[in-house]
C-alpha cells in the first residue's frame, strides 16, 4: 500500500477510533482485483473483545462510506493485536521493552534487513535490539518497515 494512502486512512480513521476510547495501532490495506481489505488493529488498556471489534466497525465503516478514500471494493476487518502484535509507536518499544521481537527494516543495517531478538528500549528515535547472538543494534524508527513481538506460547498457555 502505497504510504500516501495511508496516512490518509489512518489520519481519517484515527480520531473516531481514539474517540470511542481504543487506539489505532495498525492500518493495513492489501488491494486486489475483486475485494481488497482495510484491516485495522486496535486496542485498550483493558483488552479487545469482539464488541469493541463489531463497535469500531461500524463506526468506521460509516465514516468510510461518506468521505470514500478507497476507490474499489474492499472488506473492513477491525481487530485486537494478538500475541505478536504489531509495534509501531515508539512507545509501544517501549512497553514491550525486554520481550522479543522481529523487526524488518526499509533499508539494510550492517547488510541486514530482518532482525529478531529482546527490545532493549528506545530514545525515541531508534530502538535498541539485542540479537541472537548478543550482539546489540540501533534500529532508526523510521526506517522500520514492520516490527512485530515474537510471542511466547508457553507462557501464554500457563496464563490462559
Amino acid at each position: 500500500m502505497g504510504t500516501g494512502l495511508k496516512n490518509e486512512l489512518s489520519t481519517l480513521i484515527e480520531p473516531v477510533v481514539n474517540g470511542l476510547g481504543y487506539e489505532l495501532l495498525l492500518v493495513e490495506y492489501s488491494p486486489s482485483r475483486g475485494t481488497g481489505t482495510l484491516r485495522l488493529y486496535i486496542d485498550a488498556p483493558a483488552g479487545i473483545g469482539i464488541e469493541d471489534c463489531e463497535r469500531v466497525s461500524r463506526e468506521v465503516a460509516a465514516l468510510l462510506d461518506v468521505e470514500d478514500p478507497i476507490p474499489s471494493a474492499y472488506r473492513l476487518e477491525v481487530s485486537s493485536p494478538g500475541l505478536d502484535r504489531p509495534l509501531v509507536k515508539p512507545e509501544h518499544f517501549e512497553r514491550f521493552d525486554g520481550e522479543r521481537a522481529r523487526i524488518e527494516m526499509i533499508a539494510p543495517i550492517e547488510g541486514q534487513r530482518r532482525f529478531r531478538g529482546v527490545l532493549r528500549g528506545t530514545d525515541g528515535h531508534s530502538v535498541t535490539l539485542e540479537t541472537e547472538d548478543a550482539r546489540r543494534v540501533s534500529l532508526p524508527l523510521a526506517n522500520i518497515e514492520k516490527a512485530r513481538l515474537i510471542p511466547d506460547y508457553e507462557r501464554e498457555m500457563k496464563h490462559s
